[in-house]
């Protein structure tokens, strides 16, 4: 059965014969050339924002769900093997380690910044799994992680790391989005098994993630088969919306 149509990142198509699994671990409900990035810089006279204004209803509001992305996307059913296998690993150089260890916590903003929900979604048909958060820190610091997310692709566009199953090579490149936000990027990152054979396995991981005042919305979508790129951007496009609909009703209601 085909998917139903939809946009897709400006990034090339990429796919492996591995299917993905997931393990028993449950996830846990409520927490969540290609373009240069484009950001909205802070205003160098913007003042520190204060505590997250939006509640976990309201943040939990903000989410998609499987009904936004249509068939095959259902409730997560646990933790997929490779997030364990590939992206639990040491890189060379050790900056360029960042951007996995960031991957494999979900913290794309920083210790400090508040996850106020989040969501696990998997492709029941090619067996990607996506996962969206909504987070709340203050602007500054927000356009700070987003940057320096665009810097890992001009950084570290090509690296080795080593996994528990053994080396890797990695390939870090920004892809386009719309003007969604205040500030946005994203990436996508192929991390490849190195295999004598050369059919080790291959995850492909797209992320996302969009600044709407003093909150963002961070979207990651892995497979080791064919990552659907329409449906991180819908869930970017919709995510994004959806979260200044509710900012603004919060605003209304004080």
């Amino acid at each position: 059965m085909p998917r139903p149509p939809a946009r897709a990142l400006v990034a090339p198509a990429l796919s492996a014969a591995a299917l993905l699994s997931v393990s028993a671990c449950a996830l846990a409900g409520q927490e969540q050339a290609p373009p240069p990035p484009v950001n909205a810089p802070a205003s160098a006279a913007q003042s520190p924002a204060a505590a997250p204004t939006l509640t976990e209803a309201q943040a939990r509001a903000a989410l998609v769900t499987e009904a936004d992305l249509g068939e095959p996307w259902v409730p997560t059913r646990g933790f997929a093997t490779w997030r364990e296998a590939m992206l639990k690993a040491t890189a060379e150089p050790a900056e360029c380690g960042d951007l996995l260890d960031a991957l494999y916590a979900e913290e794309f903003f920083g210790a400090d910044a508040t996850t106020r929900a989040s969501v696990g979604l998997d492709d029941d048909w090619g067996g990607a799994q996506l996962r969206y958060q909504v987070v709340a820190h203050r602007p500054d610091a927000l356009d700070r992680a987003i940057e320096r997310l665009g810097d890992f692709s001009r950084r570290c566009g090509s690296f080795t790391a080593t996994a528990p199953g053994g080396p890797m090579s990695v390939e870090v490149r920004a892809v386009g989005l719309p003007k969604l936000g205040d500030a946005r990027q994203a990436l996508r990152i192929v991390l490849s098994a190195v295999s004598e054979y050369g059919d080790g396995p291959r995850l492909t991981l797209d992320v996302a993630a969009v600044r709407v005042g003093d909150d963002a919305i961070a979207v990651t979508n892995g497979s080791l088969g064919e990552v659907p790129s329409e449906a991180t951007l819908t869930a970017v496009e919709l995510g994004t919306t959806r979260l200044d609909e509710v900012r603004k009703r919060g605003r209304a209601e004080v």
